[in-house]
């Protein structure tokens, strides 16, 4: 084996693969078996991050940077005159096992640019896997970024050997893809989508019958969008995740900032700021409608249908709903006391355990972690004094943004240096 030449593609590579951020673990339950290599555990095995929250414990390359298409938003499209470098199967393969017997990682993240066809590109994607898991006895986590236009046939086997799959939507709306992407067809990206979901389901099926069916896809299937490309508002963003979410079952939308490469007249200009509080401000929206109980028409509409970027979706929603409090926090339901700004669930939890034994007051919430600086101003408790009573909703959020300093950094993240 040559090493220099394996560190240079590594190096090439790996800086690659920095611009996928769905490299996410949790939810897959792989466990080790026959003195094999690693596990997988339920917690999900992604411990190390960026300043900005995204994952950097699994090995994350691309097995090629070599590319057929020409898209303007892509580092690796084919009329970028960059360094191309390609891995064969099995130099992938010993990578992986190596660093993992070094403890630098504890999965891989692979994905590719496509060469030859889609089927090609998939079909050594999967053979990698294959050989990790077969040949190698390798349990850990594999994560697997599918080809768009990939057959059904080879979704199944891919499915078989990875614990997630994920094919990135890339841009939210099939006009911006056709602007920026003219090769491509946005059905090549949903079905091998609707081959992974109807395979997760048909796999949960069988299970409860026949307990050797065999895994697929435990972790499920994630999908990226990039933001700042094109003209896309917050609503069309988030309006595509929320279908994706329900047509496809994905366990995660992620949403990566675009970060000017090209000169295309098409995009950004080299040198425009990132938009990552926009990027931030998404991610928060996507958690309230997952796990708050909000619906997207709340949060972004044809009257909002962007994000403020100063202030978090739940107050911008709250500030435009005043009518709706103060709320007594000893007597309002689950459902409203997690619409309250500063109120996070586990908070909400603990206000409905708690005022089983008494009514609390100012210094109750306070012991439980409630953020009073926002959420004062829209709840009522065992207390005379009440915050909000001559307030307008811009005098509150001028308030609030005096009170305290976001902890939000603009920063880039950088992919890990395996040889610092």
């Amino acid at each position: 084996m040559n090493f220099d030449r394996i560190k240079e593609k590594l190096n090439i590579l790996a800086d690659a693969a920095k611009y996928d951020v769905s490299c996410s673990s949790s939810g897959s339950k792989r466990t080790n078996k026959n003195k094999g290599l690693g596990d997988s555990s339920g917690m999900g095995i992604c411990h190390s991050y960026t300043p900005d929250g995204r994952c950097v414990s699994l090995l994350k390359i691309l097995l090629t940077n070599h590319c057929i298409y020409d898209c303007a938003y892509c580092v690796t499209r084919k009329s970028n005159d960059i360094k191309r470098a390609a891995f064969k199967v099995q130099e992938v393969v010993d990578l992986t096992i190596n660093f993992y017997r070094r403890n630098y990682i504890e999965g891989l993240f692979l994905s590719s640019g496509i060469f030859k066809s889609p089927d090609h590109t998939m079909e050594r994607l999967i053979q990698v896997a294959k050989k990790l898991r077969l040949e190698e006895n390798f349990n850990g986590y594999i994560h697997l970024k599918s080809i768009p236009g990939a057959s059904d046939e080879l979704m199944y086997e891919a499915g078989l050997y990875a614990d997630r799959l994920s094919i990135n939507i890339e841009i939210p709306t099939k006009e911006g893809l056709k602007l920026l992407a003219p090769d491509k067809n946005r059905k090549d990206f949903l079905q091998p989508m609707k081959k992974v979901r109807n395979e997760i389901d048909k796999y949960k099926s069988e299970k409860k019958l026949i307990k050797s069916t065999p895994i697929y896809a435990p972790a499920g299937q994630s999908t990226q969008m990039i933001v700042g490309a094109t003209q896309e508002t917050d609503a069309e963003v988030m309006y595509t995740a929320t279908y994706l979410y329900k047509k496809y079952n994905m366990k995660r939308v992620y949403y990566s900032g675009y970060i000017p490469i090209s000169y295309d007249s098409r995009l950004p200009a080299i040198g425009t700021e990132v938009p990552m509080i926009r990027e931030n401000r998404l991610y928060q929206t996507d958690w309230l409608l997952r796990f708050y109980g909000f619906s997207i028409e709340e949060l972004l509409n044809k009257e909002f249908p962007n994000l403020d970027s100063d202030i978090d979706p739940k107050l911008s929603w709250a500030l435009r709903n005043l009518h709706l409090f103060p709320l007594d926090i000893n007597k309002a339901d689950k459902d409203m006391l997690a619409r309250v700004p500063g109120l996070g669930m586990k908070s909400v939890y603990k206000i409905l355990h708690g005022r089983k034994y008494r009514k609390l007051g100012w210094e109750h919430l306070q012991k439980m972690g409630v953020a009073l600086n926002r959420a004062k101003y829209f709840i009522t408790c065992d207390s005379r004094y009440f915050e909000t009573k001559d307030y307008t909703p811009l005098q509150i959020k001028q308030r609030i943004l005096s009170e305290g300093s976001s902890k939000y950094q603009k920063t880039l993240s950088s992919q890990l240096n395996l040889f610092s």
